[in-house]
């Protein structure tokens, strides 16, 4: 079981999710979206025929045309928060992983809270699925209080979950999500894109699927590029083993740097070409670049979308 002594001055996930979300809307000043409000309403012409109940009359006086007030429960945001959780998402191997010193997963559990907190500050339905070699949990999209208190929960267990080495079915598991997102949704997936299948384009036929019924994508890649992408390590032996597989292999940085990087920027490139022609916005996610940028991404696509 992972400790997390690094929170013992909060009291919980969601505890720890408003700290983040906090230190950002405090940054926001110099940011397009001061002043942004939770609240919000407008007015949409009357349809005839329908209840007179929310006629704006005083508005009526002024115009002479019946206007309808429309609520936030009208216009709000369906978003569904896809993490990946198979056992490369546990990279660095961290005893403690905190927000200052996180893994893959953590990073994401803790972007998906706060975000969360932001989606119930806007009174948006929010809805988690959570998968590895197989979907784990898919729930509804809701707004209650209690159904955010129920998602925090279940990252909570995320984060108190023991790597199992569980092989990441990233394909199998985006089509079965996909299959269930029936209404148009914001859909935010945190992964790093690790995949057992030999074939990069079944990946990708995977990634296309979430854009069905014309969901708005994004697609955080979370990785620790200094380790993972630059193989950034001392000139020394390393044992590296897979923590999907348990396969180790002896050998020193240097003599497979080159070929390494390569290898990577190549299957990146190809994986931020597939997303500009799908329309799938992508963000670089580095662990160690921190949270506002996750935050940001999401309000700028929230904006679009309203």
């Amino acid at each position: 079981m992972i400790e997390r002594k690094h929170i013992e001055k909060f009291e919980n996930l969601e505890l720890l999710a408003n700290q983040v979300v906090e230190g950002f809307i405090t940054g926001l000043h110099k940011s397009p979206f001061h002043g942004f409000s939770v609240e919000f309403a407008e007015h949409r012409l009357y349809n005839s025929g329908e209840s007179t109940r929310h006629i704006d009359w005083k508005l009526f006086a002024r115009t002479d045309k019946y206007f309808v007030k429309r609520f936030e429960e009208e216009t709000n945001l369906r978003c569904r928060i896809i993490i990946d959780q198979s056992s490369s998402m546990y990279f660095p191997n961290k005893d403690n992983p905190s927000m200052e010193n996180p893994n893959k997963l953590y990073f994401s559990v803790l972007c998906a809270a706060a975000l969360m907190n932001l989606l119930k500050r806007q009174r948006d339905a929010v809805g988690l699925s959570l998968f590895s070699d197989k979907v784990y949990l898919h729930t509804n999209e809701k707004t209650s209080t209690k159904h955010h208190q129920y998602l925090l929960h279940e990252l909570d267990k995320v984060l108190n979950q023991a790597p199992l080495m569980k092989t990441s079915r990233l394909v199998d598991g985006l089509h079965q999500i996909a299959k269930n997102i029936h209404q148009r949704s914001l859909v935010i997936l945190f992964s790093d894109m690790f995949d057992n299948s030999e074939k990069s384009e079944e990946l990708f036929s995977a990634l296309q699927h979430l854009k069905f019924n014309k969901h708005e994508v994004v697609l955080f890649h979370v990785m620790d590029k200094s380790k993972e992408l630059e193989l950034d390590y001392e000139n020394r032996p390393y044992k590296f083993v897979d923590m999907e597989t348990g396969e180790e292999l002896k050998l020193s940085p240097n003599e497979v740097k080159k070929n390494f990087q390569e290898q990577s920027q190549e299957f990146l490139n190809a994986l931020k070409l597939k997303c500009i022609q799908y329309k799938i916005d992508f963000v670089e996610s580095d662990i160690n670049v921190g949270f506002d940028p996750i935050l940001l991404s999401y309000l700028r696509k929230r904006a679009k979308l309203h």
